[in-house]
């Protein structure tokens, strides 16, 4: 299954929330993305221009949409971003289907 990272930044209000009720972030990241049918493989509380991140996996990236705009609707997070990461062997295969494809290319520069 496609491997996706998501961030994204906690809102005044859920920073708030959080100092004054304390809780594990992580597990509610898991049960969103679990009930939208993926998997959490890692939370992180992050520095810099994001507060978290995820490493879920999804079998779409349309499946991972749902979990997105019920946490965005919660007013809780903003400035999330998706991207999808690819590992080591499906890079390669990608590198080994262009070798196999381009010359069916032709560049307006030549």
């Amino acid at each position: 299954m496609p491997t996706f990272i998501v961030t994204g930044s906690y809102s005044a209000t859920a920073a708030s929330g959080m100092i004054d009720n304390p809780s594990n972030r992580e597990k509610a990241a898991r049960a969103i993305f679990e009930a939208a049918g993926g998997k959490l493989h890692s939370f992180y509380v992050t520095t810099g221009e994001t507060d978290w991140m995820a490493i879920t996996e999804f079998g779409d990236g349309a499946d991972l949409i749902p979990a997105l705009l019920v946490v965005g609707a919660s007013g809780a997070v903003s400035n999330v971003k998706t991207v999808r990461a690819y590992t080591g062997a499906e890079f390669k295969a990608a590198q080994e289907k262009a070798g196999k494809i381009a010359s069916s290319y032709k560049s307006p520069a030549k």
